[in-house]
């Protein structure tokens, strides 16, 4: 254990940081008490947990029937697997490129995956972490269409060109068994025939391939003899094709939105042509042509008809009408609408046999924002309840902030009133997709993630023990009346889009009081409540905040620290409105016809009914001033221990009382200075013009701009910071900018000089790196909490930084972290008589901080650097500058299980830690460049170690930097592979034995091998072991089929030997028929000369 002692930072013998510096303290003082440090640099590792949420972009998807487990690829290359609720693992190919195809070996634990780059994949499922085992690279021909027989290792890749190969899924090398386009249809078309759309062999006999070409030829390829079978034309394009189970008849769907149905020994014409949405014409005339059919599956079943399931294929006259899945059974037909495009499609049945009665019992249907289980059993074909966390992008997220450590009673509370929200009519059955097993360890501790959107909504999430499940949906929305339509729009909203979106949140654990921002410049406080009330009136308080002197230049010495002179001060400002009721009785416009005090939303007329959960308490409301719409709001904080709640923006601050619904507080941030103002302010800027959108959520839209994409909360302060921290050199025209309220911070403070005894405070921290402090006078009892008011006093500045102010916190004089004040949680809508409202909560002080309780560290972390205060003295004690080239997006002041320290987040993609209170940076990785805007207003950290970050819009990844949590991982995560029997194939019955009938098996070793095919053309793929390699293979051997994945890997590695000795073969003989032929040409050459001639 380390200890620092504070005289020797003044005699320069500190061993801290190189980059830390320590200011003057006077010697003799308490502050300089010797601070013990237990948190170092080896209790730090940086590593990814879990990604949770919806697959962004998803491109194909693969079921496997026996270990139930569900694959779906992306189009960044993501693979996500997902077994029952809370089993789920995130893989990521390296080149990133789109994942077309995925084909499971059934129960043997292991995923062929086929990309947009004509690369295939196996991926190693035995592991909790996948990883690959072996890649194969086209390089002359494009990948279109993959087939993986049930229980075979032979894989069939069919290309552009309309060639097939076939791939051993063992070694992953090529056979010399080709079969060439023009092989397979000779003289039945006179143009090639386009690419391969579709591979399978008939169910009842392997040796007959059924291959689709994209132009409508569809060949019955015999792979024994060589040659087709029979050749099927249609004139119009195929999408897909789907097998009968008893090998005499397939499916066909088209470019026409019809269906044909062909018997396998007639291939003159289709058996049948129908077309599902097509008008019938009276006349008997060809329907008029649909949309395309893009997949069609056929299933049969033994008790009743067969069920033949299509996507696509409606009316071009259903314009704007959303995509269906059509369920033809019998002589009904079901089309189910979906909410979203359809990507894919796939039918759950009992049996992995191809030749069996299918059984179909389910659709998994994937949507480009949603995954939607369809139970087939059931009348109305109603859906499954997703156990998933699929719905993080509902509405697209806006803010999000992370809890670890809560109190145990907050989850229940919260589930309780979140499970009567609900939906019903699912279906009654167990979610199909229950494969894998759940991981043995987990954290001691509870974890909660809030996620604000941009429809105003915000989620509570359990976030415990790496699983994510929601808890409770809030509507904010419902505070206001809502537009019918574009042309009802309100003249005074500020945005163009999404008014309601949710900007900042504030929440305590302990109260359960949530205070929330929104874009257009409004305030929400809820109190947590298990009874339902209905409120008649909202309570409404409108606030005017204006700024005469709006720009400001900063003085040079913008990094030094400025001498605190108290300025004490009362409550009245002369820009302090009084609260109003609602409604609104403010004049809509000034004597000169401008907009001045309306808010920028209609609050809702109507009585609000609200359920349990989370209940209004005050809306409060900024108001447009003399024309000028109110400025966005930039900070938010609230605390229940004194009730207040404090906002800021570019024009100054507000300190409300949400008990007494009064305005304690109302100022520009210069008059809090007072006479030591350090700023250079300009007179007032010309009248600005309307904001635009305040563009908090970048929706879906990958292929926008960097500049159009998502802004900081923080809105002009941090792009500010953006350009400055990007250019070289900084002009004066950079360093003039708005003062914007950055922070807040309350606590029981020692924030004057002059005190010995801590009071209520409120810390406020600027965009241009001051820390002000402003005390406040609370009534301590109850009763005369709710008829006297709050006192406030101006403390002035403490410190002040370079950057701006990111977060404040505060140490005891042992280095401790005070813990904020608190209010515990009571029933508020419980009768008078009935309520235990308690006192003031102060948390328990250590025993240490007892010897020396008038002396306390102010934790103040800006975007460029860190200090350490003494208070009351506000001298600094230790200061460290975290980055000169970049600048902090997030800082949060976090506990870890071994002490307390500073957690930070760079524009450089840096993650950094620094001791507390010394500074010391106990780890620095470079992790995660800022490539998108929404990592900057999402990324947060929490305590023990934890942090997350919005990784697309519909993802959440989760991180940590405990080294005890990274030396978990491994047992905290669940298993995707777990030993099953395979089902056993079906009966063949005593007369198809007897006479032949029944499915017919093929030696495909003895076709595709290397002895009977041949080599295939090395140019034509190449062959890359994966990092998986054989340590992945021989970690996989062990389990109920170890022998047999011991012989392979055996296999394996005598392949790589003969294969090394055959490329070395082929270089000899390589060597040696260029000789021969350089001897026959000298032959030739000298062959009719005399000797005189040479």
């Amino acid at each position: 254990m380390k200890k620092f002692n504070i005289r020797k930072v003044l005699d320069g013998l500190t061993a801290a940081s190189s980059s830390s510096s320590a200011a003057s303290a006077q010697s003799g003082n308490r502050e300089n008490d010797m601070i013990q440090e237990t948190l170092q640099s080896e209790h730090f590792q940086l590593c990814k947990t879990v990604r949770h949420g919806f697959p962004y972009q998803p491109s194909s998807m693969a079921f496997d029937p026996v270990q139930k487990i569900l694959a779906i690829g992306t189009q960044s290359g993501a693979l996500r697997l997902f077994g029952r609720a809370g089993v789920e693992c995130y893989c990521q190919h390296e080149s990133g490129s789109a994942v077309i195809q995925l084909e499971f070996l059934v129960n043997e634990g292991a995923l062929v995956s086929a990309l947009a780059d004509d690369s295939i994949h196996l991926w190693n499922l035995r592991q909790k972490l996948p990883a690959i085992l072996h890649s194969l690279k086209f390089n002359r021909e494009r990948i279109t269409f993959c087939h993986l027989p049930f229980q075979s290792k032979w894989l069939y890749v069919g290309t552009e060109r309309g060639n097939i190969h076939i791939v051993n899924v063992e070694s992953f090398t090529l056979s010399g068994y080709v079969i060439m386009w023009n092989k397979a249809i000779e003289l039945s078309s006179k143009t090639h025939p386009g690419p391969v759309v579709h591979i399978s062999d008939n169910p009842m006999d392997e040796g007959k391939l059924l291959i689709g070409f994209e132009c409508g030829i569809v060949v019955l390829w015999d792979l024994k003899s060589k040659k087709a079978d029979y050749r099927y034309n249609y004139d119009e394009a195929i999408h897909s094709v789907a097998w009968h189970h008893e090998g005499k008849q397939f499916v066909c769907s088209h470019s026409d939105g019809t269906l044909t149905t062909w018997n396998v020994r007639a291939p003159a014409k289709p058996a049948q042509t129908i077309t599902p949405h097509g008008k019938q014409p009276k006349d008997g005339k060809k329907p008029e042509p649909c949309k395309p059919i893009l997949k069609v599956e056929y299933k049969t079943t033994r008790a009743g008809d067969p069920f033949m399931i299509l996507c696509g294929g409606l009316s071009y006259d259903t314009v704007g009408r959303r995509a269906c899945l059509t369920v033809m059974h019998g002589k009904s037909t079901a089309v189910l609408e979906m909410d979203y495009p359809i990507v894919d499609f796939l039918t759950l049945c009992e049996t992995p046999y191809p030749n069996d009665f299918q059984e179909p019992y389910a659709v998994v249907v994937l949507l480009e924002k949603d995954l939607v289980v369809i139970d087939l059993a059931q009348i109305g074909y109603p859906i499954f309840e997703n156990p998933y966390p699929l719905s993080i992008h509902e509405s697209p997220v806006t803010c999000c902030e992370y809890f670890a450590d809560c109190p145990a009673e907050v989850i229940p509370a919260l589930y309780s009133v979140g499970s009567r929200q609900k939906r019903q009519g699912f279906s009654k059955k167990e979610w199909p997709i229950s494969g894998g097993n759940w991981g043995q360890g987990t954290l001691s501790f509870s974890e909660i993630i809030i996620t604000g959107h941009a429809d105003g909504s915000i989620k509570f999430w359990d976030a415990s023990a790496l699983m994510l499940q929601v808890l409770y949906k809030l509507k904010t929305a419902k505070v206001f009346e809502k537009p019918r339509g574009k042309e009802e729009k309100s003249s005074t909203e500020i945005v163009d889009e999404d008014p309601f979106a949710i900007q900042i949140l504030s929440w305590c654990p302990e109260s359960r009081v949530l205070c929330v921002a929104g874009v257009s410049a409004h305030v929400i406080v809820y109190r947590f409540s298990k009874q339902e009330v209905t409120t008649e009136v909202v309570q409404l308080l409108e606030v005017r905040m204006q700024c005469e002197l709006n720009e400001v230049e900063s003085p040079e010495c913008g990094g030094e620290q400025v001498s605190a002179v108290s300025t004490p001060g009362t409550s009245s400002s002369p820009q302090t409105s009084l609260p109003q009721s609602h409604p609104s009785t403010s004049s809509n416009n000034s004597s000169d016809g401008l907009r001045d005090n309306v808010p920028c939303l209609k609050v809702r007329s109507s009585p609000l009914k609200q359920s349990p959960g989370y209940q209004v308490e005050l809306l409060i409301q900024l108001v447009w001033v003399s024309g000028e719409p109110p400025q966005q709001i930039t900070s938010l904080a609230v605390n229940s221990a004194y009730g207040l709640v404090a906002f800021g923006n570019g024009n100054g601050l507000a300190v409300v009382d949400y008990l007494q619904k009064t305005l304690l507080l109302n100022m520009s941030t210069a008059e809090l200075y007072g006479s030591t103002d350090p700023h250079h302010r300009q007179p007032r800027s010309p009248r600005k013009t309307r904001q635009p959108s305040a563009g908090l959520c970048d929706g879906n839209d990958a292929s926008a701009a960097p500049e159009e994409k998502c802004k900081s909360p923080t809105s002009d302060a941090r792009d500010n910071s953006f350009s400055r921290s990007r250019s070289s050199s900084v002009t004066s025209i950079d360093r003039e900018s708005r003062e914007v309220i950055s922070s807040f911070y309350f606590c029981d403070s020692l924030s004057k000089k002059s005190e010995t005894v801590a009071v209520p405070s409120l810390w406020v921290g600027t965009s241009l790196g001051s820390m002000l402090a402003i005390a406040l006078t609370v009534p301590s009892t109850p009763e005369q909490r709710m008829q006297q008011p709050v006192g406030v006093s101006f403390c002035g500045p403490v410190v002040r930084l370079k950057g701006g102010i990111l977060r404040m916190a505060q140490l005891d004089a042992s280095g401790t972290l005070l813990p904020h004040v608190y209010e515990s949680w009571y029933e508020p809508n419980a009768p008078e008589e009935e309520r235990e409202r308690p006192r003031r909560r102060r948390p328990t002080t250590p025993p240490s901080s007892q010897e020396n309780p008038d002396c306390q560290y102010a934790v103040v972390c800006s975007e460029k650097q860190a200090k350490v205060v003494a208070m009351p003295s506000q001298n600094c004690v230790y200061e460290h500058n975290i980055t000169e080239t970049s600048f902090v997006l997030r800082a949060d002041v976090v506990t870890m299980t071994a002490g307390v320290g500073i957690a930070c987040f760079c524009a450089n993609g840096h993650i950094m830690t620094l001791s507390l209170p010394s500074l010391r940076p106990l780890l620095d990785v470079n992790y995660l460049p800022l490539t998108d805007m929404r990592i900057a207003r999402t990324f947060c950290f929490s305590n023990q170690g934890q942090a997350l970050y919005l990784t697309s819009p519909t993802e959440i990844q989760r991180i940590t930097y405990n080294q005890e949590t990274c030396d978990n991982l491994q047992e905290m995560l669940g298993e995707l592979f777990t030993p099953v029997d395979t089902p056993e194939a079906p009966n063949r019955g005593f007369f198809k034995g007897l006479f032949g009938g029944g499915a017919q098996s093929l030696d495909r070793e003895d076709l595709f091998g290397e002895e009977t095919a041949g080599k295939a053309s090395r140019s034509l793929a190449q062959h890359i072991p994966g990092p998986g390699g054989m340590e992945g293979m021989k970690g996989a051997a062990s389990g109920v089929v170890g022998e047999l994945a011991r012989a392979r890997i055996a296999l394996d590695e005598r392949g790589q030997k003969l294969g090394e000795l055959e490329e070395r073969t082929a270089a000899m003989m390589s060597s040696a028929d260029s000789f021969s032929k350089h001897a026959h040409d000298m032959m030739l050459k000298y062959k009719d000369k005399k000797w005189y001639q040479l």
